[in-house]
Formats: structure tokens, sequence, C-alpha cells
């Protein structure tokens, strides 16, 4: 009659009657080699001893317990299908407790070391065959357990790590709501993600995830504290509490980290407890300013954009400053040229060697934007209105449409 028992994964494991009892015969030994394994053979694992006395008279040697009956006991009566659940549990507990995945699996890979070395000294020397069948039984074990714990682990572990993340982000977006007063002074940082950044991550949700983990991170070493951020695949904010300036080299960080040479920063300090909003507004406002008037991504300031923040602010007569431009609807081109002309000046030259084109072409397309908006772009008032006009519609677009 053929001989079949049931390994972890509920197949065949062909053991023979004779290996079967040499595993019974060690069966007596489990407690004390458990114990010995607790208190003795894990010892030599670095950051095993840093373990309460608990978790190592308790739980660890309970699992090796388990661990071992499973396997000596299914060699003669086959395990169940659910043999691993236990394993998967105990992982997900670990990962929880923040014990490290590299003890945890050294603790199976000696655990396996000392079962073998019982089953061999529990063997008779005409006993070579049926130890040899158990070896190949228990390494097969060893992988499939080793494999269940770390997949649990690592699942609890994310698992974790994405509930964590989550609570900072609730945090983060009730103090920006103004629902959760700060405890003291606070910088609200701005960033906004450049074209290939935003590009790169609005390919997939994965890509996003990364690049946001990362800046994040990025975040909190720049300011060598938990940054409170709610970032999406544009940008985003982030709260340093106790902090009132950005270090030095942020953006440079921030660049290489997002891989975003184009990557825009702002920050406001909120003083007061409940100023958090503003401070948010006034950062986000200030990179919004500082990219429709033209300016070179930066770290940017209220001070460099007074006036056009000044002019920027909404008003009974902001739609029909936004207006002015209307007629450059569809022209993208006739849009950008008016922009970097301004930004730089006015001086001609200057923005065709920005836009690589002639300085005629500058003024041909300079033409264009007078005749069809009827401002005069040698006006100062003209001037102001043109630049009011970008920075309404590029900064406050739902409310001049409204």
């Amino acid at each position: 009659m053929e001989y079949a028992e049931r390994s972890y994964d509920g197949q065949s494991t062909g053991l023979s009657p004779a290996a079967a009892a040499l595993a019974a015969r060690c069966e007596p030994r489990v407690n004390a080699l458990a114990r010995r394994m607790a208190r003795g053979v894990f010892e030599q694992l670095r950051g095993y001893s840093e373990l309460p006395s608990d978790v190592k008279d308790v739980e660890i040697a309970a699992t090796a317990r388990h661990a071992m009956r499973l396997f000596l006991r299914g060699t003669a009566e086959g395990a169940g299908p659910d043999a691993l659940e236990y394993f998967r549990e105990r992982a997900a507990q670990r990962a929880e407790e923040g014990m490290p995945l590299h003890l945890l699996l050294h603790t199976y890979g000696l655990g396996v070391r000392e079962l073998w070395r019982a089953l061999r000294e529990a063997a008779a020397p005409d006993e070579l065959a049926p130890l040899a069948e158990l070896a190949e039984a228990l390494f097969t074990a060893e992988d499939l357990i080793v494999g269940a714990v770390t997949e649990s682990y690592l699942d609890e572990q994310a698992a974790l790590v994405a509930e964590r993340q989550e609570r900072r982000r609730s945090r983060a977006r009730s103090v920006l709501e103004g629902r959760t007063p700060l405890d003291g002074p606070a910088l609200v940082v701005f960033v906004r993600f450049g074209g290939s950044a935003a590009r790169g991550a609005g390919s997939s949700p994965v890509a996003t995830r990364r690049l946001l983990r990362r800046v994040q991170a990025a975040l909190d070493r720049a300011f060598a504290t938990e940054t409170l951020a709610l970032l999406d695949a544009h940008g985003g904010h982030a709260v340093v509490p106790g902090a009132t300036r950005l270090p030095e080299r942020a953006r440079e960080s921030l660049c290489e980290t997002a891989a975003d040479p184009d990557l825009r920063l702002a920050a406001a300090v909120a003083a007061g407890a409940t100023d958090a909003p503003d401070a948010a507004r006034l950062a986000r406002e200030v990179v919004g300013i500082a990219a429709a008037c033209g300016h070179e991504p930066a770290v940017h300031h209220l001070e460099e954009v007074l006036l056009e923040y000044h002019l920027s602010r909404p008003s009974e007569g902001s739609a029909r400053i936004a207006a002015r431009l209307a007629p450059l609807d569809g022209r993208p081109e006739l849009v950008q040229t008016l922009r970097t002309h301004l930004a730089q000046r006015q001086d001609r030259r200057a923005t065709a060697r920005l836009l690589s084109l002639h300085p005629n072409s500058v003024d041909n397309r300079l033409t264009r934007v007078q005749e069809l908006t009827g401002l005069d772009l040698a006006d100062p008032r003209d001037v102001a209105l043109a630049l009011a006009a970008l920075l309404l519609r590029e900064t406050r677009p739902d409310e001049i449409r409204g």
C-alpha cells in the first residue's frame, strides 16, 4: 500500500512509516526544545535580547512548539490545509509590534536547525534513509512557512504604513482647513511639481504613490521632523510645526528627490493657532503668481511679487479686467509672448532669447496682441492692465468666470 502523508500545503509528502516513526520519537522533546530556542539559541540573534520577556517565554516559545508539533505530527497524521494560518497571524502580530523582519526569519532558520539536530540525535545508525526523508520534508516545510511569514509580515507592514500615512494626511487636512488648531507657530510650505514630475506621476497610481512617498521623506529629512503633508500628483502643502523658515537647499533636495528641475516652492508662517489656512493660501498664491508672471522655478517669496500679488486680488472689476485678454483665447503663443515680455521688463531682445525667436517675430506677436486686445503696451496703464489680466486669468480662473 502506497504511503502518502500531507505537507503544510496539503500536498502529499510520500514519507515512509519509518520516517514517521522517527519523527514521533522526537515529539516528547518539543517543550524542552522550544524553551532552549526561546531562551538560549535565539539569544545569539542581533536584537533578540531586547525583546520583552513575555514575548520570548510565551509567544515565541509557543510558536516554536506549534511549528515543531505540526511538523512531527504532520508526518504521521497529515497537516491540514490551514496549517500556515497560525504563522501568518503571528507574523502580522510581529510586524505590528515592530519586530524586524530579519530577526523574525532568523528565528525560523535557527529553529529548523535545532529540530534537525534533534532528529539526527534520535536517529539510529540504520535510519539514515528515514532521516534523509525527514530532512527533505523539513526543508520543504521551512520554505512554505518562511514564504507565508514573509508575505504576511510585509502585507501587515504595508497596511500599517498606509494607516500611518493616512493619519498624517488626515491631520494635515484638518490643520489646513482650520479644524485643528496648532500648538505653536508652524511653517506652511506649498510645493508645485513641474511638467515632468506631474506627467510622470500622472501616468499611473503606482508612480504617483512612489513620488509622494519620496517627497514626503525628503520633507521629513529637510526639516528633521515629521511633516504633515497633503500632496497629490501636482503638488500640495506641508505643515511643519515649530519651523519658521525653509532650510537651506530645501528646494534642491526636493528637485533631486522628485527628479523635477521645474519644481516651485513657497512658504508662509502660521503664527497663530488658527492661521494655517491663511498661510497655506498665501504660499499657494505666491507660487501661482510667480508662475503666471513667467518667473523661473525657484523658492518664491511674497516680496518678489508684491505688486503682482496686489493686482491679482479679486474685486468687482476682476472679471472685466481679465476679459481684456479674452481675444487671445486659442492663441497660446501670443499669451506666452506677452507673459515673457512683461516678465522681462518689456525687453524685446531678452524676450526673443527666452522664446528662441527673432526680435522681429516678437514685435509681430506683440503687435498682434495689441490689435486683438486694444491694449497699448507702450502705455504704463495698459501694461498694468495686461499684467493684472494675466494674473487673474491664471490664478483665479473660476472666480473671473463667475
